[in-house]
């Protein structure tokens, strides 16, 4: 693919929909991490719109959220993710930085780092990208008891540093999520990278240059969009791709919105809410929100979709059935897009339409029903049309929060041969 056509489909960008986990009830705060610390603020330049490469990834401010041991690691992992791979204990912190939103303009996010207590001085590099979150508070670097921040903490454990971005507009970072923007994904991903750099760096440790990629639904498509942005566009002049790893992704994503809207998947109404509310704001759905929504949600649907609302509140609020919450015509435009929101859409049934030269490893479960296995199928056809090798894996009966449990220890067997290869 050249690098104008990546371009096109970047600046057209889409939502990534997904995450059973993020739509479910949160789990309970964690007891092994250690209490939160104040902010450490650091001075920060003034930025300039004309040298945004040199001011993106810039640490704004950051804070220690918790200090494991190998053993509390264990316990953190018990009964949700195999931890027979744990070898080390860990240290987290969330770091506010520099990035860009989905228009280019400057902004902060934040993200959770995870270093190892090891003796060595470089390590190894993973970057993981999360699923669909509408509560700001429930991301890894905010959640103690998040499966994304569990995630981080076990490929911490084995030796990695573990950059974990919020994305804009989620955790500690400014304005609105645009959710799974292709620009701003990848825009607070690679700078995430950089702070993660910038971070280890002051604290005496180094981060090796190749980056092992992974995430879960939402974070899927998000992990094909940064390996793509960090091979064919060279978007850091640091850090180069490694492997990909992408698990249970809604890779065609026109064909999730059509099922969603018939109500074919489970929680389809709240994702569609999620995803009309805001690609409304970020692209322009919609002239008023009675013309998406029926009466009475027309007049609450927007309110409760600003990040500040949990995922309780939302799913107390709305039905969770599309044919009940959207208006028949809104329905329609999802069933059958076309103009700008087709081309929108078609952007994210592409993010796979490239040729990796890493390996890459692609995981579902066919007991998945939020997002099944014909979306990561679609992802293997792509690569398969563009010459690229890959494998799939089918990790078993499970549903969609499951399915990630169960491919997190398969990733790090495969990054683990990944970097013997290389």
């Amino acid at each position: 693919m050249t690098s104008q056509r990546y371009h096109a489909r970047l600046l057209v960008g889409a939502a990534i929909l997904g995450s059973g986990a993020a739509l479910t009830l949160p789990a309970s705060s964690s007891t092994a991490a250690t209490p939160t610390r104040p902010a450490t603020t650091v001075p920060a330049p003034v930025h300039d719109t004309h040298t945004r490469p040199a001011q993106a990834g810039t640490v704004v401010s950051f804070r220690q959220v918790a200090e494991l041991t190998a053993q509390q690691v264990t316990l953190e992992l018990r009964g949700k993710i195999d931890s027979s791979q744990v070898r080390y204990g860990v240290t987290a912190y969330q770091v506010v930085y520099r990035t860009t939103n989905s228009a280019g303009e400057p902004t902060t996010a934040s993200q959770l780092l995870v270093l190892p207590k090891t003796v060595g001085h470089r390590l190894p590099t993973v970057s993981w990208l999360h699923g669909t979150i509408a509560y700001r508070k429930d991301v890894a670097s905010e959640n103690p008891a998040s499966d994304d921040r569990l995630a981080a903490y076990l490929f911490a454990s084995t030796g990695r540093a573990v950059s974990a971005p919020d994305y804009v507009g989620l955790g500690a970072g400014e304005s609105f999520h645009p959710y799974g923007d292709p620009r701003a994904t990848v825009a607070a991903s690679v700078d995430g990278l950089r702070a993660a750099r910038a971070f280890a760096h002051r604290n005496g440790r180094e981060l090796e240059r190749t980056v092992q990629v992974s995430g879960f639904s939402q974070g899927g498509p998000a992990t094909m969009l940064v390996g793509r942005a960090l091979q064919e566009e060279g978007a850091d002049h640091y850090f180069r791709l490694g492997a990909l790893a992408p698990v249970a992704g809604p890779f065609h994503l026109s064909a999730f919105e059509a099922a969603a809207a018939d109500d074919k998947i489970a929680k389809s109404g709240l994702y569609l809410a999620y995803f009309a509310t805001a690609w409304n704001k970020t692209y322009g759905l919609y002239g008023s929100p009675g013309e998406a929504f029926r009466a009475p949600y027309d007049q609450i649907v927007e309110g409760l979709f600003d990040g500040d609302h949990t995922t309780e509140q939302i799913a107390g609020a709305l039905p969770p059935a599309s044919k009940d919450l959207f208006t028949e015509d809104f329905l329609d435009k999802i069933r059958t897009p076309s103009g700008t929101l087709k081309l929108r859409l078609n952007a994210l049934d592409t993010t796979c339409d490239w040729k990796p030269n890493v390996p890459v490893s692609l995981f579902h479960a066919h007991g998945d029903q939020d997002v099944d296995d014909s979306h990561s199928e679609y992802c293997a056809q792509q690569l398969t049309g563009n010459g690229a090798d890959y494998r799939l894996t089918d990790v078993g009966d499970f549903d969609h929060s499951d399915s990630v449990r169960q491919a997190l220890p398969r990733i790090v067997r495969f990054f683990d041969e990944t970097a013997d290869a290389g």
